[in-house]
């Protein structure tokens, strides 16, 4: 059939019965609203805010590669390059371990100073274990990971206020305050 303007298309020759029948089914699915995406965006966004996510992201990213290369046969040239060592299975708890650090540091924030200085340890022992850290890779992601990690502060507590205007003291001019001696 030729598809020319002025030609009926193939949705137009199935019964009327059909077309107000799969109308009526699809008319209950509404299609999604931009301010769902912008819904769902600020949602991400203040649940991102509230923990140490890129500090996850690049720890989980930091055990792919490690746990990725010393299974694979690459290839150079058509030269057959595998990485393979005795090490694969430290390899592949190192670079588990990695992801799962990565992980609870999205969903226990709490616990972010320990999987961050956990992630610091794992990526250093990557580098002899598996193949220079999944060629450095691995190793430098993990690094990054855990001192973000390690580094992040928890936003202050309750809506109230700014952080800067309950922890800066009120404005002095040289005096004690009442209570403190001189």
């Amino acid at each position: 059939m030729l598809l020319t303007p002025g030609r009926a298309g193939a949705a137009s020759r199935l019964p009327r019965c059909s077309l107000s029948r799969a109308r009526a089914l699809l008319g209950s699915v509404r299609p999604p609203r931009r301010s769902d995406a912008a819904r769902a965006r600020r949602h991400f966004r203040a649940w991102r805010g509230r923990r140490p996510f890129w500090a996850g992201l690049f720890t989980l990213c930091a055990g792919l590669p490690i746990v990725y290369f010393p299974y694979v046969t690459l290839s150079l040239s058509g030269i057959p390059l595998a990485l393979s060592t005795t090490a694969g299975a430290g390899a592949l708890l190192t670079g588990t371990l990695l992801v799962v650090l990565g992980i609870a540091m999205w969903f226990r924030p709490q616990q972010r100073v320990f999987a961050g200085i956990t992630a610091l340890l794992l990526s250093l022992v990557s580098f002899p274990v598996a193949n220079f850290g999944g060629l450095f890779l691995g190793l430098f992601s993990g690094l990054i990971g855990g001192s973000l990690a390690c580094a992040w502060a928890a936003p202050p507590e309750g809506a109230g206020g700014t952080a800067a205007s309950r922890d800066v003291p009120g404005p002095s001019d040289g005096r004690p305050a009442a209570g403190e001696s001189s």
